[in-house]
């Protein structure tokens, strides 16, 4: 091996002269620019600084502030009555069981855990059609709800779906060939702030599609539909399957099925998304109604589940995806093409978390239990959003209170302008996004009455 010249190996440093003697002197170069000054510009000269994640940016603020009366709006995962972060009991034992049996730590494969993808779709379709439809089913373990939609941009990058209507079923004299044009994802108007993000890098050309109405603080059912309408088949349409985000404003079951029917219609692709199953009402079969219909009608969906809330394992990355086709050897060749698109991504999905899943759904008394943990969590969100609206109308506010209570799962969409969310924060320290996005997490029995101080005091 050719040796190091002196120069290569004391890097930055100069030869200086030193009692008659030549030696190498760090002090000698420019600590500024270093080496990097007889090659030009620096390599990362070029890059800007970025935004800093709103969320992250709200809590930063509120762990600034001394006010022992503040309160963390933004964060979006469940805290208990003492505002803490707070583990299932249910957790605890499956992981005390998982110590006690000493498990090895190797590489899961790329698809994942087969018995917890397996409880996965149990979950999401419920016994029986989950047994129907499995062997028809592409699924895969990911990196929660995040990994299971960037896992799905991906597939429809690399395979954008087709139509499902028959009419555009491709003619004898037209070439199979995947479409050259990016695949169209339609989200809600909002959406979660990282859909946009996700399908984008995977690149798909996002659109949007009318949600919230910001007169009613509730649906705006006939723009969502108009625009469903008119949608171009074969394009993939996001669905929150319960407790939107960050609207909390989930459709009424006569409008999903009118959801179904034009997307049926149209030869639309549904992409649910499902982060907040039995997190919602408490009741994991009823917050998967919607899906369940729409399997139950013939759409072939697309299901990115997350474990994050429910289960509480946020820091675990615990999901899945799954996509539904129409016969097992098409549901082979998108299982293999999942796992090629996986494997350069993160190579193999991490193994505690599903390990903690598997052993709470292995088991009848453990899964009840959790099953009970889940529904207590749900009614708490529930009784703060009633002690919260309740609050402020009693405080004599002018303001329309009722979606606090109309809106579902962990977040309330308030109504809140920017400025009165700066107000908030500045006059009384409650911290929350500027889209008045409130983590109902985050109000507890203690600190509702100050909240609804503080929000009435803003909105007068």
């Amino acid at each position: 091996m050719r040796a190091l010249s002196d120069g290569a190996r004391f890097g930055a440093a100069a030869m200086v002269r030193v009692s008659g003697r030549k030696v190498w002197s760090h002090k000698a170069s420019n600590t500024t620019t270093g080496v990097m000054s007889s090659r030009g510009r620096s390599l990362w000269s070029h890059v800007p600084r970025g935004p800093e994640d709103a969320i992250l940016g709200v809590t930063l603020a509120y762990q600034r502030d001394p006010n022992k009366n503040k309160i963390n709006l933004g964060v979006g995962a469940y805290r208990g009555e003492d505002g803490k972060p707070f583990v299932l009991e249910s957790v605890r034992t499956a992981e005390r069981k998982l110590l006690e049996e000493d498990h090895p730590m190797e590489y899961l494969p790329v698809a994942g855990d087969k018995e917890f993808v397996q409880h996965a779709l149990r979950l999401a379709y419920g016994d029986s059609v989950a047994k129907e439809i499995a062997p028809r089913v592409a699924s895969i373990q990911t990196l929660s709800g995040t990994g299971a939609c960037r896992m799905a941009g991906a597939l429809f990058v690399a395979f954008p779906p087709h139509s499902s209507r028959p009419e555009d079923d491709l003619k004898p004299s037209q070439p199979a060939t995947v479409s050259q044009t990016k695949p169209l994802v339609y989200l809600p108007t909002p959406s979660w702030a990282n859909h946009a993000a996700i399908f984008t890098h995977a690149g798909c050309a996002v659109r949007s599609y009318r949600y919230y109405n910001s007169s009613t603080r509730g649906l705006d059912e006939a723009g969502m539909i108009a625009d469903l309408d008119a949608a171009p088949p074969g394009a993939v349409v996001l669905l929150h399957a319960c407790a939107h985000n960050p609207t909390g404003v989930d459709p009424s079951d006569t409008t999903w099925h009118a959801m179904s029917d034009v997307m049926m219609k149209r030869g639309l692709v549904p992409l649910f998304d499902m982060a907040y199953q039995g997190f919602t009402s408490g009741d994991a079969e009823k917050d998967a109604a919607a899906l369940r219909m729409f399997v139950a009608k013939g759409h072939r969906v697309v299901l990115a589940q997350s474990f994050s809330k429910n289960f509480g394992l946020y820091g675990h990355r615990v999901g899945a995806l799954s996509v539904m086709t129409d016969s097992n050897a098409e549901a082979d060749a998108v299982q293999s093409q999942l796992k090629i698109l996986a494997r350069p991504m993160y190579s193999n999905p991490p193994i505690h978390g599903v390990r903690v899943v598997n052993e709470i759904l292995r088991e009848a008394p453990l899964e009840t239990k959790w099953r009970e943990e889940m529904r207590a969590m749900a009614e708490r969100i529930i009784g703060v959003r009633k002690a919260l609206r309740e609050g402020l109308e009693s405080r004599g506010s002018a303001w329309n209170w009722s979606h606090v209570t109309n809106q579902r799962g962990m977040f309330c969409y308030s109504g809140l302008s920017p400025e009165q969310v700066d107000a908030l924060a500045k006059d009384h320290s409650v911290y929350l996004t500027r889209n008045g996005r409130i983590s109902m997490a985050g109000v507890t029995r203690a600190n509702v009455d100050y909240l609804a101080d503080a929000i009435h005091a803003v909105t007068s």
